[in-house]
């Protein structure tokens, strides 16, 4: 098998008009930055687009609006590492229409390779600094000035702008998420975030549900982005297992006539050697011959045996003193497409790495975040002339696992990568449940280390049995599973909810299921109705995604009606979004009919997974999907809103988009959703 006869396990075609990169109105904005323009005057403002696509700009759009029109006085811009601060650079916006310039001082770039080591105390400074608006600095040096800020309302005309937000966290350890909750809390202040990727690599949410409401939202995703590009068409996804040793597999699947970054595996993984220094000395010794080392750029010139001279750059070998920051710098600083043909990285080269000629992304191991892999596509998914095509490959290890098992798993992350790329949420959240009479504190901890959400049971006037606790602690996926499977017309009353069939499920079919399930317990009828309360709240919770919005029968809580006066109540307290979890715990997938694996072939002793390509109407079909389930629109609705989605197409010369700012288009867009996905089922069911 060669390089160029690959098959690719996820390929998906673009229309690339060229809208990503043209100006969108007449003071230079594109497309997405338009949009989050149209939402400047918000307070809070939460900006979901993929990599270059301009969100840097956006943010001096809005950071100029806000100060010279919004009676805002200071902008402080913070970015999670120094490199990405040159994103945020001195700009000339004024030529292409927008009524004034970036500009920040060197003093106040505190990302700038001449910034004072006081960087803390300097921003300070900068809000005693009456001609001082606007500052650019790292995350730590935002949260450490902001530990020292003794008056908090020192900020209340300060907008402080959050770049890759997915750093921040809910959980009480995280110190940049302490700051986003005391700016909402303790000042005025506006906040911007933006991030490519709006759920992160660990256990915990991004928000606290009751600061992300106060947000409003910007989301623009990479169908959007790559359907507007102008050179790059396509982008394909592929796994490949191998047994042995990865550096043997590597080769095979090396093409060097691409563009390439090379995320190795990290010495504490699986797949790792144990010696980074070695594996990069394997790469290089299939890649060619090496001719010679710059020790001032970090790169090597390395003749291939058809005879081409490459330029490869190691961002891995920390050895000598200094090496990967001059070689980091040097790729920083690169103008031409022919000054690196391939990057050798570790734990560099991902979040904010920018090098537009990039078109292959090849990383060894298996990477437990999706946030990461997100951060790694997009590393590829860059416009840039004679780029027209662009891939991710994940080479990993064979598993010690039926290879049916792991084909599900690989259809389930295949289907949770597209649905991330289209900026949705995938991670379920894992439902926990506790009772007053187990004693909770008047704060509830996060249960098992922050993974899950926290139902409540308010039992204290009846406390629960030990039995029932049981169930509820062991049980629930087994309820859940049997009302899945009782009948056709219950499973699709779970997933096309009604109101009136919210409340048959959570008052008769539940509570008979409990029953026939345990009829050797002692369980009290008003113990079954509870439980089945708790069950339906936890399946509200994993089919909607989050506790407070939408469900089946609306709110948090399970339809009124059938119960007794007094009994128990459930409530969610928490909302939290679970880990990653491959086997099987994504949210919204198991009922997305898309089974995007075609054939498995032979690899190194093991096995590639290939499947049928999808292309941009088809990825357009699973956002309709995920769009049409989410927005909770009736036939009724439907029909009204008919003539107004055709007035919208012919006056726009395009279908209402589903994400848009304006809440009108929005709903349109959501109508169309609905009625695409009637169509679709009505002519035999969606691909």
């Amino acid at each position: 098998m060669t390089v160029t006869a690959r098959e690719t396990l996820l390929h998906v075609n673009y229309r690339h008009s060229g809208k990503s990169v043209a100006a969108a109105n007449n003071m230079g904005m594109r497309e997405m930055q338009a949009r989050a323009f149209e939402k400047r005057a918000a307070q809070y403002l939460l900006i979901k687009a993929p990599p270059a696509c301009g969100k840097s700009r956006a943010l001096m759009f809005l950071a100029l609006d806000k100060v010279l029109h919004q009676g805002i006085e200071k902008v402080i811009v913070a970015v999670p590492q120094m490199a990405i601060g040159s994103s945020f650079r001195n700009t000339d916006l004024m030529s292409s229409g927008f009524f004034a310039n970036w500009e920040i001082e060197d003093k106040y770039n505190l990302c700038g390779a001449d910034s004072v080591t006081s960087k803390s105390e300097t921003v300070l400074e900068f809000l005693n600094d009456p001609d001082a608006h606007y500052l650019v600095c790292a995350h730590p040096t935002l949260i450490y000035f902001y530990d020292k800020l003794a008056d908090k309302t020192a900020l209340n005309k300060t907008l402080v702008a959050v770049d890759e937000f997915h750093h921040v966290s809910a959980s009480e350890d995280n110190r940049l998420g302490g700051v986003i909750h005391s700016l909402i809390t303790d000042t005025t202040a506006h906040i911007v975030a933006m991030t490519g990727s709006y759920f992160r690599g660990d256990q915990v949410p991004v928000l606290d549900p009751k600061d992300e409401a106060k947000f409003e939202k910007v989301t623009y995703t990479y169908y959007e982005q790559l359907n507007g590009y102008k050179y790059l068409k396509d982008l394909s996804i592929d796994y490949a297992f191998y047994d042995g040793v990865w550096t043997d597999a590597v080769g095979e699947i090396l093409d060097t006539h691409k563009k390439t970054i090379i995320h190795i595996p990290s010495v504490n993984s699986r797949e790792s050697t144990k010696d980074k220094y070695n594996e990069v000395g394997a790469i290089l010794d299939i890649i060619g011959r090496t001719e010679s080392f710059n020790p001032e750029t970090g790169i090597y010139s390395i003749k291939t045996a058809d005879g081409r001279s490459l330029r490869v750059a190691d961002l891995v070998s920390d050895n000598v003193m200094g090496q990967q920051s001059r070689t980091l710098d040097y790729l920083r600083k690169i103008t031409k497409k022919e000054d690196v043909d391939i990057i050798i990285a570790l734990g560099m080269a991902k979040e904010g790495f920018d090098w537009p000629w990039c078109e292959y992304a090849l990383t060894v191991g298996y990477r437990n975040s999706l946030t990461e892999v997100v951060q790694i596509i997009g590393r590829a998914t860059r416009d840039a002339p004679g780029k027209t095509h662009a891939q991710f490959t994940n080479l990993i290890t064979k598993p010690e696992a039926l290879q049916e098992d792991v084909e599900h798993a690989v259809n389930s992350l295949l289907k949770a990568i597209t649905l991330s790329l289209l900026m949705e949420q995938v991670l379920a959240p894992n439902v926990h449940f506790r009772t007053r009479s187990d004693g909770w504190q008047e704060k509830p901890p996060q249960p098992n280390g922050g993974d899950g959400v926290s139902i409540d049971i308010e039992d204290g006037e009846n406390p629960l049995s030990g039995e029932a606790k049981e169930i509820l602690r062991n049980n629930v996926p087994d309820i859940i599973e049997k009302l899945f499977t009782s009948s056709e017309e219950v499973k699709k009353a779970i997933l096309l909810p009604t109101e009136d069939m919210g409340k048959v499920i959570a008052n008769a079919e539940l509570p008979r299921i409990i029953a026939e399930m345990y009829p050797e317990t002692d369980l009290t009828p008003e113990e079954i109705e509870t439980i089945a309360k708790a069950v339906y709240t936890a399946l509200h919770i994993n089919i909607n995604g989050q506790g407070g919005h939408g469900g089946m029968g609306g709110g948090n809580n399970p339809p009124e009606g059938g119960g007794k006066q007094g009994n128990p109540e459930v409530e969610v307290t928490q909302d939290n979004s679970a880990l990653l979890n491959v086997d099987g715990k994504f949210l919204n997938l198991e009922d997305l009919d898309l089974n995007l694996i075609l054939q498995v072939n032979p690899f190194k002793g093991a096995y590639e997974f290939v499947s049928r390509n999808i292309d941009a109407p088809t990825l357009k079909a699973i956002q309709d999907t995920v769009v049409a389930r989410r927005s909770k629109v009736s036939q009724e609705e439907a029909m009204l809103m008919w003539p107004h989605i055709k007035d919208f197409k012919r006056q726009y010369g395009r279908d209402p988009n589903p994400l848009a700012s304006n809440d009108y288009e929005r709903r349109l867009g959501e109508v169309l959703a609905y009625i695409r996905r009637k169509k679709a089922e009505a002519l035999g069911g969606q691909r």
